[in-house]
């Protein structure tokens, strides 16, 4: 059995280095996702922000606020076409934002039916 331990050990250091940031800036950043608290993944920098500015220029600061699919389609008329031809992904980016800015306190979920969200 000396194989699996080996093997053993190299997975346990493999998931020991799988959360760390790296060093060297690759234009990727950190975001959370408030369903699953602890993970965290490395996504485009450019095109979260500007997913994220235009979310966050959406969405009002009082109820009734914006139910997904309004918010995908207010953020798909604010995102730049540079980035997203022919809103290609905007709403993957939209609701990786949302979940992100729910997890940091920035976007609040209200408990209607259907969901909506405001800014905080």
């Amino acid at each position: 059995m000396p194989g699996r331990a080996k093997r053993t050990a190299k997975i346990s250091k493999k998931a020991k280095t799988a959360g760390r940031k790296t060093a060297i800036d690759d234009g990727r950043l950190e975001v959370r996702n408030v369903n699953v608290p602890g993970r965290v993944v490395r996504l485009d920098a450019t095109k979260f922000k500007a997913i994220e500015k235009a979310l966050l220029a959406s969405l009002p600061r009082k109820a009734p606020g914006l139910t997904q699919a309004a918010m995908m389609e207010a953020v798909a008329a604010r995102a730049p076409a540079a980035l997203f031809p022919g809103g290609e992904k905007v709403g993957w980016w939209t609701k990786s934002a949302q979940l992100d800015l729910e997890a940091r306190g920035r976007v609040k979920r209200l408990p209607t039916k259907p969901l909506t969200w405001v800014r905080n």
